[in-house]
């Protein structure tokens, strides 16, 4: 997909890698409506942009509210006359903590945040850009998408119902303009354990001991892997590593990932 003058919808823009999406789109000559629950976090991202962010509308909504999706769409639609293009990005991890421990209320809110705001924002932009020449549809999935985390059980659970929708609509727009991407990614610097509301010291991306992909990488990433209308894409070596052993030992994988949790888990 060519990214100048498209249209595209980014959510999560506020902060970490939906911020870096904003910003490279801007960069590829694209118009961004960036979409977040929190308003000052969305200017401070077009003050970030500097000139570029005159491409850039900003819209403040909660993608838990099938309703309010619907009528910022039709506001975005007024405003910006077409949608190209649209990064299901904005996502929540849950706490530390195994499903037994967890209450129905923590639960229902990362399936709504991560699962039915990727579903409410897709199935309301989708039929707008089954009518243009040219259209992608990336969702942002994650490695606990096909590899299960312990403590992070539900969080994967939805980002594992995020994967298969995306493939799902990859192969019932096949024959269509819109294509669509599922990306997985990795460890990334940002602060998504403070953003999901769950507290803790922000994530220094200095630390020279942080092996974590910086945002601007990984959102340079998934935007190539959108240019080249990509099916999949991992996003970090740890994703592309974890990928390949899950498909080759599952069970060897995930006992690995359960030594490995625990050992991180029992160093904070």
């Amino acid at each position: 997909m060519n990214l100048q003058y498209k249209t595209i919808v980014v959510t999560g823009g506020g902060s970490g890698m939906g911020r870096e999406l904003v910003i490279a789109l801007l960069k590829k000559g694209a118009k961004v409506a960036a979409i977040d629950i929190n308003k000052d976090s969305l200017e401070e991202t077009v003050r970030i942009a500097g000139d570029y962010g005159i491409n850039a509308s900003t819209f403040v909504l909660d993608i838990t509210d099938k309703s309010a999706v619907e009528e910022t769409v039709k506001e975005m639609l007024v405003r910006l006359k077409s949608i190209d293009g649209l990064i299901n990005n904005a996502g929540i991890i849950q706490p530390f903590a195994a499903v037994n421990d967890l209450d129905d209320k923590t639960t229902e809110r990362v399936m709504n945040v991560n699962f039915w705001g990727t579903y409410y924002l897709t199935k309301t932009i989708l039929p707008h850009l089954l009518t243009r020449p040219e259209a992608h549809i990336v969702n942002v999935s994650s490695m606990g998408g096909f590899i299960p985390f312990p403590t992070q059980t539900i969080y994967g659970a939805s980002k594992a119902a995020v994967k298969i929708l995306t493939e799902g609509l990859y192969a019932e727009l096949k024959n269509t303009a819109v294509n669509v991407t599922v990306v997985h990614p990795g460890a990334i610097m940002t602060n998504i354990t403070q953003n999901s509301g769950l507290g803790g010291p922000k994530v220094d991306n200095n630390d020279k001991n942080n092996m974590a992909l910086s945002p601007s990488k990984a959102a340079q990433i998934i935007i190539r892997a959108m240019e080249k209308n990509k099916f999949r894409a991992t996003v970090g070596k740890d994703a592309w590593f974890l990928d390949k052993l899950y498909r080759l030992a599952p069970k060897f994988a995930t006992n690995f990932i359960g030594k490995m949790m625990k050992k991180s888990l029992a160093q904070h």
